[in-house]
């Protein structure tokens, strides 16, 4: 498998104070890393391609440092979420490589999580954009964490390249009064509950 080859790297981050209610003193924050790569396997139908999976794991912990960076340490992440956007000479199979190398890569660096790392791909044209889906870090059933974050590039993915993308968040969606399971009720055994 050859190596990849990086265009850029991207963080963006968001502060939200209020989404329409009172207005709260500390933001939700929430950050996102995108690794726009040229895809090795674009214009053509590779039966085998999950030894990508093992040169993508790095580039997983790298972006995963880097986002739990911005957001000031570990101990502030409470929900994530990954994505991939594929150029329009690429296939959907390649961003579902991401799964692995991005979904472990969190829960390494954040230290062991619990729930799955939820997850969206698409092919898209330049500047097409993505809804990363967020979810608790512990406990998928809490539903004040259930969050997108919207993401995407003007000059990117180029028809032959792959956008990386992971996402953390530091709490539940602002104002959230949706019920279900409190973050002071996680169980954290399952990663449900």
């Amino acid at each position: 498998m050859p190596d990849l080859v990086m265009r850029k790297f991207v963080c963006v981050k968001e502060e939200i104070y209020h989404e329409g209610g009172p207005r709260i003193d500390t933001p939700l924050t929430r950050a996102a890393v995108m690794a726009v790569i040229d895809n090795p396997f674009a214009c053509r139908y590779e039966p085998d391609i999950q030894p990508l999976m093992e040169t993508l794991r790095p580039l997983g912990v790298e972006l995963a440092k880097k986002l739990i960076e911005c957001l000031g340490g570990s101990k502030n992440v409470e929900s994530y979420g990954k994505a991939a956007l594929i150029g329009v000479n690429g296939e959907l199979e390649h961003g579902a490589l991401w799964h692995a190398p991005g979904g472990y890569a969190m829960r390494e660096v954040l230290g062991g999580t619990k729930a799955i790392v939820p997850s969206s791909k698409k092919v898209g044209a330049i500047g097409a954009r993505i809804d990363v889906p967020l979810a608790h870090i512990n406990a998928a059933y809490v539903r004040s964490h259930f969050d997108t974050m919207e993401v995407g590039l003007n000059d990117a993915p180029r028809a032959n390249e792959v956008i990386y993308i992971l996402a953390m968040t530091t709490g539940p969606r602002v104002h959230s009064r949706s019920g279900g399971l409190e973050v002071s009720n996680i169980i954290g055994e399952d990663g449900l509950r």
